[in-house]
């Protein structure tokens, strides 16, 4: 087994107690625990302590509570077992997807820190100063963007540098939101002035990732502590950070939709910063998601497939037009054709016998009628090993998470230009809009509102985690707006009714019984889970600034 391999798994070993562990986030990883002074010693042996920061760490958020958290309670789901809490605007402390995703962030944190004091501390002076930067910027990355979850969905939260202080420090407190937003800033701009330009290692953060991701921060930023009018500096930080990305990064998006989602594009031109899965690794290493959002084992291979119960929401299912591309990229709809899914059937010829064929969405039948009650998920749904080139078990896969895209740093570009406005015609924000609509088949616009940008970015970006967070976004500034949006979702029942038994090319869809949760001020804000409280009841006092 060669240096990398041996650090590398370490690091996993490490980190699968992190997040597999039960204990809270104040029990800090140990820091001789991997590193000591003989380590680092090699770019290769840098690149080996910060690889477990594009997978494990993020595993407990990404396995249930990214969906269940970022398009649940953002209205793109419907179901009537998996996920309901959330779905129905009923998260409570000790619903699991607050816990899991809490301590993963935390667990983002934490091991962030130990690879910044570890390459800080450690790094021989063989190793190029670039590299160990390098190293140090992808763990300010990481952590920048945990707390940007952390604070979107928990508001003040406290602010952790160092391992160490939580031995001795019981009086760990929260910091205000406005301090947690400046923190993240800060990290995310240490991590553009020294990421490389092009990845060190196929799928490793650049500077275009940083920088991408600043677009997006600074125009959430914008909105904090205002009412109705966002501050016009950040929204400026926000265009500025996203056009050098669009102009001087290289990323390009690719022309079909739909081949985002194929495992064998992970990567791709489009992709600025994605969590990375290996199938056949440790527990936690593998992207798990379609265990829970495929419809039936029949198109995993294997005895997974828990999603037949979860479909989109009515909401969201009838904001596509008829001809978008992304709705089949995204959701099945009864009698779709997938050339690259295949699913096992029973054979006609041969009682008691399976045969593999392409996929085709099956549907009920009730009397003389066919529809289907839900449009089952597809993002994320990659198929069986013959579909993958054998690189599919049960609960594991290994597609990419997109964490952020090219697409959504057109239109974090295309709101930071429209800013406080009502509608604009500016030429660059027109042409990269319309170029995430052109992609999906649609007509460009001449004139664009906020109202246009939101519903682009939900059909884009449905079922990647995103949706919550553009509501979180829009109640900074505009919370009477917001919770509008989110109190008239239909969340209920619906038919879906194809035109054809075979290869159906369009559908009637029907809300069979309406559903509308009550949304308040407090949805906006997840409870601290009810374990955390109680080691830490400090959390309960009111935040403080964080002292730079």
């Amino acid at each position: 087994m060669n240096t990398y391999n041996k650090i590398y798994l370490a690091v996993l070993a490490l980190c699968g107690t992190l997040a597999g562990c039960s204990k809270d986030f104040l029990n800090r990883p140990p820091e001789d625990a991997i590193v000591d002074a003989n380590f680092y010693q090699s770019t290769e042996q840098v690149l080996a302590g910060t690889a477990p920061l594009y997978n494990i760490v993020w595993f407990a958020y990404n396995d249930k509570a990214s969906h269940g958290i970022g398009d649940g309670r953002s209205g793109i789901l419907m179901s009537g077992s998996y996920q309901v809490e959330n779905i129905r605007m009923q998260t409570t402390d000790v619903t699991p997807e607050v816990y899991s995703s809490w301590t993963a962030f935390f667990n983002v944190v934490a091991q962030s820190n130990m690879v910044i004091g570890n390459l800080t501390k450690y790094t021989a002076p063989s190793v190029p100063e670039n590299v160990k930067q390098a190293g140090i910027a992808e763990g300010r990355f990481m952590r920048g963007v945990a707390y940007s979850y952390l604070v979107q969905n928990w508001g003040a939260v406290p602010i952790i540098t160092d391992n160490n202080v939580l031995l001795t420090d019981t009086s760990i407190t929260r910091n205000t939101v406005e301090s947690v937003w400046e923190f993240i800033i800060r990290d995310l701009r240490f991590a553009a002035e020294n990421l490389p330009a092009t990845p060190l290692l196929k799928g490793r953060i650049t500077k275009w990732s940083a920088e991408g991701m600043l677009a997006k921060m600074y125009l959430t930023r914008a909105g904090v502590g205002v009412s109705g009018t966002r501050k016009q500096a950040d929204l400026d930080s926000a265009a500025w950070f996203a056009r050098d990305v669009i102009m001087n990064s290289g990323a390009t998006l690719m022309s079909n939709y739909e081949d985002l989602f194929l495992m064998k594009n992970n990567n791709n031109s489009e992709s600025l910063f994605a969590l990375q899965w290996k199938y056949d690794g440790d527990w936690g290493t593998q992207n798990s998601v379609q265990a829970f959002l495929a419809y039936g084992s029949e198109i995993t291979g294997f005895g997974d497939g828990w999603g037949g119960d979860l479909g989109g929401s009515y909401d969201i299912l009838k904001m596509y037009s008829a001809n978008d591309k992304r709705r089949k990229g995204t959701f099945m709809y009864p009698g779709d054709h997938y050339s690259y899914i295949h699913q096992a059937v029973d054979d006609p010829n041969n009682p008691g016998k399976k045969i593999i064929q392409e996929l085709q969405v099956p549907w009920n039948w009730v009397g003389t009628e066919r529809y289907n009650t839900r449009a089952w998920v597809k993002k994320y749904v990659v198929g069986r090993p013959e579909d993958n080139d054998g690189k599919v078990t049960q609960q594991h896969t290994e597609i990419n998470t997109y964490m952020l895209r090219l697409a959504d740093v057109y239109l974090v570009y295309a709101e930071a230009l429209l800013g406080n406005n009502a509608s604009t015609s500016d030429a660059e924000a027109l042409k990269y809009f319309n170029a995430v609509r052109t992609r999906a088949g649609l007509d460009a616009k001449t004139m664009i509102t906020w109202d246009d940008i939101y519903k682009e970015r939900r059909l884009e970006l449905a079922m990647e985690g995103q949706a919550w967070y553009d509501m979180v976004r829009l109640h900074y500034y505009d919370p009477a707006k917001a919770l509008s949006i989110l109190s008239n979702q239909d969340r209920g029942t619906y038919r879906i009714v194809p035109n054809a038994e075979n290869n159906a090319t369009s559908w009637t869809i029907t809300s069979d019984e309406p559903a509308f949760y009550p949304v308040t001020e407090s949805n906006f804000h997840l409870p601290i889970p009810a374990a955390e409280l109680t080691a830490a009841p400090n959390l309960r006092k009111p935040p403080v600034p964080y002292e730079f």
